[in-house]
């Protein structure tokens, strides 16, 4: 039974890292199906996943995908031409949309456009989601700014006494009397990307917003991966090519889809570096495997030093979403804001809330 749920769980972490919305509660409804049925026959197990880890008709061709990778092919025969009649109605609905020949191509488009901003990127076509990172990365991040210790010359403001003395002493006489205020730049923003299992689904496309940040402002912006260890990959998407900054991103994280043990991440940071006045961004679905009153001890630190802790949660954008996870439990006392973030439209508001902070 042991090798059953293990054999189980990870084919339901195959179709997550593949958009299919099989969740938790999904697998386990999958489990309690297997427990009345023949697990030695592959079109029972078929059948079984198709009808519990499924959540609508895109999620179809890539559950077979998976099936056919993750058990070597092995699915009932019936299998065909349910799947293809589907997909055939998926296409021709397409194609209605399109509007080729009656001059509604152009609103059609745009229609879907709309669509996809709000849709769960968990759940997207690889062509949806390709249109979705397209999109991100003509996302421009503006950014809330802050005083600067530095100078700059105004015409209004504090006496500039150093430039004042130096026109007089070469003109002979005080001219005019100059003035000086304070610069303003960028407030920095510490960003934190979880890339463990239950992230996976997400972790690509919070990349992108990532590097859409660094793209807009790589002087105020640190990125780091979590997951076991905490790794800085701020210098990866400097990249102006997001297939290239991602491609390096992942040859320098070492822990893809592995646990979340981010209070020992957030200890490591705090005593390497600071947050001192900047904007703290967590993106994780709080699933913490260390232990989660070292996380509340952490976040508590983050807090005292950060302008505003932001906690970016995927499953957020969900009405029925209860934060009752440990992690999310022990952070939560230490947030400013817990923002979804499961969809284009859920960046693009993280986005102006980094603009006004």
């Amino acid at each position: 039974m042991d090798d059953l749920v293990a054999t189980m769980t990870g084919f339901a972490r195959t179709l997550r890292a593949a958009g299919v919305g099989a969740d938790h509660d999904r697998t386990q409804s999958l489990l309690q199906a297997l427990a009345h049925l023949d697990v030695t026959d592959p079109g029972e197990v078929y059948w079984a996943g198709r009808l519990t880890l499924c959540a609508m008709p895109d999620d179809l061709p890539r559950y077979d995908r998976c099936f056919a990778a993750y058990f070597g092919g092995r699915k009932a025969a019936t299998a065909r031409t349910s799947t293809t009649s589907v997909t055939r109605h998926l296409a021709a609905r397409e194609e209605a949309e399109e509007g080729r020949d009656d001059g509604t191509a152009a609103p059609a488009a745009a229609s879907r456009a709309e669509i996809l901003r709000h849709r769960d990127v968990a759940r997207l076509t690889e062509a949806e989601r390709a249109e979705v990172h397209r999109m991100l990365a003509m996302l421009k991040s503006r950014r809330a700014r802050r005083r600067s210790r530095r100078f700059e010359s105004a015409h209004r403001g504090i006496l500039d006494q150093r430039r004042t003395i130096r026109d007089a002493l070469r003109k002979g006489e005080v001219a005019r009397l100059r003035r000086k205020r304070h610069a303003t730049r960028p407030r920095t923003v510490v960003l934190f990307v979880d890339v463990s299992g239950s992230m996976a689904p997400y972790a690509e496309t919070l990349l992108r917003f990532a590097h859409a940040l660094v793209r807009s402002e790589p002087r105020a912006t640190r990125v780091y991966s979590v997951g076991t260890r905490l790794t800085p990959i701020t210098a990866e998407l400097r990249h102006r090519d997001p297939g290239t900054a991602l491609n390096e991103v992942s040859k320098a994280v070492p822990d893809w889809s592995g646990g979340t043990r981010l209070g020992e991440e957030l200890k490591e940071f705090l005593a390497r570096s600071s947050a001192r006045g900047a904007i703290a961004v967590i993106a994780s679905d709080g699933w913490e495997r260390g232990d989660p009153e070292l996380l509340g001890t952490q976040m508590a630190r983050l807090a005292r030093q950060a302008h505003r802790v932001i906690w970016v949660n995927p499953h957020k954008g969900y009405a029925d979403y209860q934060p009752l996870t440990g992690g999310m439990r022990a952070a939560l006392p230490y947030l400013d804001d817990l923002v979804a973030g499961h969809s284009l439209a859920a960046y693009e508001r993280l986005s102006e809330r980094l603009a006004h902070a």
